[in-house]
């Protein structure tokens, strides 16, 4: 074990492992409050590892009024992305395209009753589209009920009503076109305040006196003392609960999941005055966005049938499978003349979700040790929101407050609801409204 001679003892306050959306977002949040910041990651940049796989698709409507208003603050950050970040103009800033979504009520998300309610609560604009305001924008969709969504072997599969779902759309959306190059402006927005970032290196090891954070041991073997070290290691999160010896310890768990985005062209897609419109289609069980030229970019919001694919975040295969084809299938019930191609391209990474699709920010029983963990699939579009929120939370738990026992609140700064920041403890029971799906 050897210690970095150019770092000086105690140099930095906190450690971050991850350099993804989230752990660049919290280093650049605490950086604003002069924390002095480390930031590893094994891999060779930021953003690099699952940040890399999103789709990075910005919208407002969850399953939860706390989730819906981080969200909603999340949003207001991505639309004044260069403001944001404070990067000047000869650097090069990740493009995000404002975009609406169109989703649809069903029963199998209820109708869509919380999200609207949690909109008019929260001043978000939405409005209901009838079946000529929908054929006017999609004039080749089939806007029958093919739902519930199931896979393309099951006997159901392609039977429809000719009753139409109805429609809701959001104005207020988008998509971060390079989400690894959002992750990079984080980063190079924290450095200018003094941030530093280690690549190449993990944290091997955690140093612990009194149950309270003392240090962290580095995959180089380097030992950095610290007071504070934050888990936003995604895949690889449940690894260093383990090194704290917090193993079982908290009520709600995280899991690694493999997912895959298909890559497909198909004009049809677009509205017919060229707007950018995003899909979340429950009753299909299929998302989409636009991606270059005609090409967009689809995924599955869950349909029976399916099940979900555990794996080791070590060495997974990122090769798409045939079952990837499913959700074209459904989507071109939707959108007849996608067709379905002989071969598909697309790509897989992995989401680290927790047990009920809602994530985790909170401290620990060890002090000084914060998790920001099961945060993959849904969690993209709040990431410079949830930054800031949990260097609100680490300052209030530094500076002496027992969240466990008097959860800290915050008041969103752009949008100016507050929120429980004990909603995403570790310790809650998993959450009945959740969706148990990406939709959070």
């Amino acid at each position: 074990m050897t210690t970095d001679p150019s770092l000086g003892k105690n140099e930095f306050d906190a450690v971050i492992a991850g350099a993804g959306i989230i752990g660049t977002s919290i280093a650049f949040a605490l950086s604003q409050r002069s924390y002095r910041v480390l930031v590893v990651d094994p891999l060779a940049g930021a953003g690099q590892g699952a940040t890399s796989g999103s789709l990075a698709m910005i919208r407002t409507q969850y399953s939860t009024l706390e989730g819906t208003a981080l969200a909603w603050e999340g949003f207001h950050c991505w639309k004044d992305w260069k403001n944001f970040i404070g990067l000047t103009d000869d650097e090069p800033i990740a493009p995000f395209h404002r975009a609406g979504v169109l989703t649809f009520k069903t029963p199998n998300n209820d109708y869509l009753r919380h999200p609207l309610e949690f909109s008019k609560q929260l001043g978000i604009p939405f409005s209901t589209w009838s079946l000529a305001k929908l054929q006017e924008v999609f004039p080749s969709w089939d806007f029958s009920t093919f739902g519930p969504p199931v896979i393309s072997d099951n006997p159901n599969f392609g039977q429809f009503s000719k009753s139409t779902p109805e429609g809701i759309y959001f104005p207020c959306g988008g998509y971060c076109a390079d989400p690894q190059l959002a992750a990079k402006n984080l980063q190079r927005a924290a450095e200018k305040n003094g941030v530093v970032f280690y690549f190449n290196r993990g944290v091997s090891g955690i140093d612990l006196k009194d149950n309270q954070i003392r240090g962290v041991t580095l995959t180089d073997g380097t030992d950095l003392p610290c007071k504070i070290l934050v888990n936003a290691a995604g895949p690889h999160a449940q690894d260093l609960i383990t090194k704290a010896g917090l193993s079982g310890q908290q009520q709600i768990g995280t899991r690694v999941l493999r997912h895959q985005t298909v890559h497909i062209n198909c004009a049809d897609s677009k509205s017919a005055d060229g707007e950018k419109i995003m899909l979340y289609d429950t009753d299909i069980g299929s998302y989409m966005r636009e991606d270059t030229g005609d090409a967009v970019l689809v995924g599955s919001l869950g349909a029976e049938g399916e099940y979900e694919d555990a794996v080791d975040p070590e060495g997974f295969d990122r090769n798409i499978s045939p079952s990837a084809i499913e959700p074209l299938y459904r989507l071109a019930q939707r959108i007849p003349a996608m067709g379905i191609p002989n071969s598909i391209s697309g790509l897989a990474d992995l989401w680290d979700v927790s047990d009920d699709w809602i994530p985790i920010y909170d401290c620990t029983d060890v002090r000084g040790f914060y998790l920001s963990i099961g945060t993959s699939g849904n969690q993209f579009k709040t990431a410079p929101a949830a930054g800031q929120m949990m260097a609100n939370l680490i300052d209030a738990c530094e500076t002496g407050v027992l969240h466990d026992k008097q959860p800290v609140r915050y008041r969103l700064p752009r949008t100016g609801h507050e929120i429980s920041l004990g909603f995403f403890s570790r310790n809650r029971e998993p959450n009945p409204a959740s969706s148990l799906s990406v939709l959070g």
